[in-house]
């Protein structure tokens, strides 16, 4: 076991088998914990600040280095101080493996690790260049890594693709006073696949691959201190984003964090991010992506015409169902006044949804997805890899106020059914006088609960899809993945309470269809016409308290061609529930009838009036035979004749 392996370090005859032993153990990283990996990485630093350590010591105890980068576990601040620690002695070891070696040039490479020494002569050189070309694979290949220990400046041969490169330019003998003897230049370079080593407070990663470049100089004169480093970075693509911006730092050991003192950015692009700095250390650049959305295209005209009609039934069944039960002598009024008032605060609130959903459910503040210019003005640290831009407030407005209503409608069909089986059950015509207070505080003051402590737990204004989604406006439901996330508002705000009050209704269904078949006498018969009553009355009741919205949790329940069939039955079921409602409570009851009659009669009378005119004739004698000539004796300064002709 690792820990085995710690207690053997001390005797230098076993430190190849040790380290060998220690790479076997860590073969599968994904299976290590936060112990596991603090020990590997102590047993790693011990193996290579040993003065008997081998060269097959050093590739052994870099190739467990390189599979701890592999690693995923939770933060540990005794894992955090052990890798760190070894971010240290690779650096010494970069600087120090060629000279142990006594060569000119030497590297460990490894799939997500790479050391690079180098001792050069300082009159020999004006800048070396470490690159790392790309490959079929993402892992690191010997072949592609290249040192160039002479260039004036940054050089990438046609042909191929760095994906990281660092340059690290020495003044010239003028600017250094001139070289007073000869001395070597040692150089190390450690480039890392990811950032596993390096944990930000400052900076969360959720996707992003952020690659880290350390340049380490060593020499006895000061014309071999670096004037100038350049780095490149490619950025790793995150599929469905696109870079928004980057931050060129290096890692402070003292603050134990990435720092931009002394870095900045160069002219940049998607493909190539370019940083400079005036010191060496651990370098990279902090990515952040935005998102590209897919908005919700516009409704359909299916869902168009039924929330059209809904909205049109539903403020017919208002405006009669005022007019028919608020109107009449107090005493009645008084009876059925706490039903009557649940029945219009469910036909309003649903009204209210239907026309906020229609006008408001499609985001009208999109963001533009339009390539994004990299500005090179300020270099500051993003909070994560994950841009999202701050709430412009009238989505989010949308979420909250559907969010309500839609709650307020559910909860209201509830007080009215748990109203509607307390009168059944009593055989009573009246409720207590208490009941109204109650229904109001249930009614309305539950949906406004829980909208404010669903808004309040996941609302922030500089990041709003924590409570809403950016596609459409709506409660959110998906993690980075794409896949339902039980922690999200959509399950715990919305979700859970009406599938509660769905179940409630049910069960209150149940109990006001039986009962009314029990106590009505004419509901006990079984031929057609009493069966089709007992229908008709468990369905009105059904569609008013929105049990068609259990069709929902199917939809989220199913794939394939049975999503596709419940999806449609449950557009069209909910699309149309305001106007079922005015079918089944408005349209059939008499006084509708009645009122609708007389509307059509009063249109369809039409009362002509015609205008009475007396004339006087009298015959002249003088016309000829066959016809007579008559003149308006009123008139008798025109001219105007009328001849009849005679048949």
């Amino acid at each position: 076991m690792l820990s085995d392996i710690q207690q053997n370090l001390t005797s230098p005859a076993d430190l190849e088998l040790l380290a060998t032993s220690t790479q076997i153990l860590t073969s599968k990283p994904e299976e290590l914990t936060a112990e596991n990996i603090t020990a590997a990485a102590q047993i790693a630093n011990t193996l290579l600040l040993s003065p008997n350590a081998t060269e097959s010591v050093r590739v052994a105890a870099v190739a467990t280095v390189s599979q701890l980068l592999n690693s995923s576990t939770a933060d540990n601040s005794q894992e955090t101080n052990a890798t760190l620690g070894l971010t240290l002695t690779l650096d010494q070891l970069s600087m120090n493996l060629s000279l142990s070696l006594n060569t000119s040039q030497s590297q460990v490479v490894q799939p997500n690790l790479v050391v690079q020494s180098a001792q050069i002569p300082a009159a020999d050189t004006q800048g070396v260049q470490f690159t790392s070309l790309s490959g079929l694979s993402g892992s690191f290949v010997a072949d592609r890594i290249q040192l160039n220990t002479n260039t004036s400046t940054v050089v990438v041969e046609d042909g191929f693709r760095a994906d990281t490169l660092i340059y690290v330019r020495f003044p010239p003998d003028e600017a250094a006073g001139g070289r007073q003897t000869p001395t070597n230049v040692s150089l190390g370079f450690v480039l890392y696949q990811n950032d596993r080593f390096f944990r930000s407070g400052r900076y969360k990663k959720q996707q992003a691959t952020i690659r880290v470049l350390s340049a380490s100089v060593r020499g006895h004169e000061r014309s071999v201190v670096p004037q100038h480093v350049e780095m490149l970075f490619r950025p790793s693509k995150v599929n469905g984003t696109t870079l928004f911006d980057f931050a060129c730092v290096f890692w402070n050991y003292s603050e134990g964090d990435w720092s931009t003192a002394g870095c900045s950015k160069g002219n940049s692009s998607d493909e190539l991010l370019r940083c400079f700095c005036n010191h060496t250390t651990n370098f990279a650049a902090l990515l952040s992506f935005r998102q590209n959305y897919k908005y919700a295209e516009a409704l359909d005209w299916i869902s168009i015409t039924g929330l059209s009609i809904s909205i049109l039934g539903l403020v017919l069944t208002i405006i009669h169902h005022i007019k028919e039960n608020f109107n009449r002598n107090s005493r009645e009024r008084q009876n059925n006044q706490i039903s009557q008032i649940a029945l219009l605060c469910i036909y309003i609130s649903l009204l209210a949804f239907i026309i906020t959903f229609l006008s408001g459910v499609g985001n009208s503040s999109r963001q533009n997805n339009a390539p994004i210019a990299l500005s090179a003005q300020t270099n500051s640290i993003p909070n994560s890899d994950e841009r999202v831009e701050p709430d412009h407030g009238s989505c989010s407005a949308v979420v909250a106020l559907l969010h309500f209503l839609l709650l307020a409608t559910f909860m209201w069909s509830s007080v009215y059914a748990t109203q509607l089986v307390l009168l059944i059950r009593t055989m009573s015509r009246s409720l207590p006088p208490y009941w109204t207070k109650l229904s109001l505080a249930m009614g309305w003051g539950v949906p406004a609960v829980v909208t404010a402590i669903t808004l309040g737990a996941t609302y922030r204004v500089d990041n709003p899809l924590g409570y809403r989604q950016e596609e459409f406006c709506w409660l959110a439901a998906l993690d980075e993945s794409q896949q339902f996330h039980f922690g999200k508002p959509m399950f715990g705000g919305f979700l859970v309470p009406v599938g509660l009050i769905l179940i409630y209704n049910v069960i209150l269904l149940v109990l006001v269809s039986l009962t009314t078949c029990r106590t009505d006498p004419n509901l006990k018969s079984t031929n057609r016409s009493s069966l089709r009553k007992k229908f008709l009355i468990s369905f009105s009741l059904a569609v008013l308290l929105g049990l068609s919205w259990t069709l929902g949790y199917l939809v989220l329940l199913t794939t394939g061609y049975t999503h596709l069939v419940f999806s449609i039955v449950f557009c069209l079921c909910t699309t149309t529930q305001g106007f079922q409602i005015f079918i089944l409570f408005t349209a059939r009851t008499p006084s509708f009838r009645a009122s609708v009659s007389r509307s059509m009669e009063y249109v369809t009378t039409i009362r002509i009036q015609l205008k009475d005119q007396t004339y006087s004739l009298t015959k002249n004698s003088g016309t000829r035979s066959g016809s007579e000539v008559y003149r308006d004796l009123r008139h008798q300064t025109t001219s105007d004749t009328i001849t009849l002709q005679e048949l």
